[in-house]
């Protein structure tokens, strides 16, 4: 039996995560559910965003799904933490077009890989006479690392080409480190096309040729703000997963966060957790039930009838994973 740790957080993220579970459940593997506390409901009852206890047990399990949790002001981020006890460097999050979706662009189909271990968010800050201070931390081995990534995971799909993400033209040292460390590591896929951009024109592209872009590689705040970017070409934050990859751990976890305003509705739209779960199964191995997920998803939005409100529809989360569980029986006896 293969065990995961399920971290449901707080607001939607407890209701997407019953959603991502019931989905699970009717794929009939075989996993067993450790749960675990992390967020702001954990800190009321604990004193502690994310406990020692959650951080031990995610590094003894296969992998980790994550739901969302509410920022504590003045405490430590639960998933920053995660991220970085269990060296997840890399952070993959697809942009794609589906079927039924009123979205800006019906043909995208990329991948933005961020490097999630240092830049803006090492949380080096310290306040100053003026203001404050914030250290941008760059190094050639977290550049080269997460470049590397981008470049097995381009080869492994199956696409063509790596786009690198920066402002060396601004940012001279830190992003001439990270531009020099992808064109290094480049050299080693030959079969693979290389481009760089500054980042301000990528978000410009973003908006008038995003379908130029197969898989992008870049630093950690840019990588947050780009993929933002890209869940408003296709239909916003509902639709967009998430992979946290390390060399002996993975997280996965939907792009969007707890959502207070619609917390207990049932209203919460559970695509980009359900999407973060088949990414899980592509980590432990289960190709043909991830894809199974995806088709089933993908089936349920271009039908367009049971969807979440944000979707044009009037059905519960709940719902929406019901109808996601139908289509994949519908599949497994077609």
């Amino acid at each position: 039996m293969i065990k995961i740790t399920i971290i449901p957080g707080d607001g939607i993220g407890k209701e997407v995560m019953n959603a991502a579970t019931h989905v699970l459940d009717s794929l009939e593997l075989n996993l067993d559910y450790i749960y675990a506390s992390a967020g702001y409901e954990c800190f009321q009852k604990t004193g502690s965003t994310i406990p020692d206890e959650t951080i031990k047990l995610t590094k003894k399990t296969s992998a980790t799904l994550f739901g969302a949790v509410t920022t504590v002001p003045g405490h430590k981020s639960a998933i920053i933490s995660l991220r970085k006890e269990l060296d997840l460097y890399a952070n993959i999050r697809p942009v794609k077009s589906y079927p039924g979706i009123n979205s800006l662009f019906k043909d995208l189909d990329f991948v933005i890989i961020r490097e999630n271990s240092e830049g803006l968010y090492s949380g080096l800050e310290d306040y100053t006479r003026e203001g404050a201070v914030a250290r941008r931390v760059i190094t050639r081995r977290a550049s080269e690392r997460i470049s590397r990534f981008a470049f097995d995971y381009a080869k492994k799909t199956g696409r063509k080409k790596v786009t690198a993400v920066h402002k060396a033209n601004v940012l001279k040292k830190t992003d001439g480190v990270f531009k020099d460390s992808f064109y290094k590591v480049g050299e080693e896929y030959p079969d693979l096309e290389k481009e760089d951009f500054y980042v301000d024109a990528t978000a410009m592209y973003f908006l008038t040729k995003p379908q130029i872009f197969d898989v992008l590689v870049t630093t950690n705040l840019f990588g947050d703000i780009l993929s933002d970017e890209g869940a408003g070409l296709v239909g916003g934050l509902g639709l967009i997963p998430s992979a946290n990859i390390g060399d002996k751990q993975g997280l996965f976890e939907p792009v969007h966060g707890s959502a207070p305003d619609i917390e207990g509705k049932g209203i919460a739209n559970p695509v980009a957790m359900l999407l973060s779960t088949s990414m899980m199964l592509k980590y432990l191995k289960m190709e043909y039930e991830a894809e199974n997920l995806e088709k089933a998803i993908s089936a349920v939005l271009k039908n367009g009838k049971v969807v979440t409100p944000d979707l044009g529809g009037n059905y519960s989360t709940m719902d929406m994973a019901r109808e996601v569980s139908k289509q994949i029986k519908i599949q497994n006896h077609s």
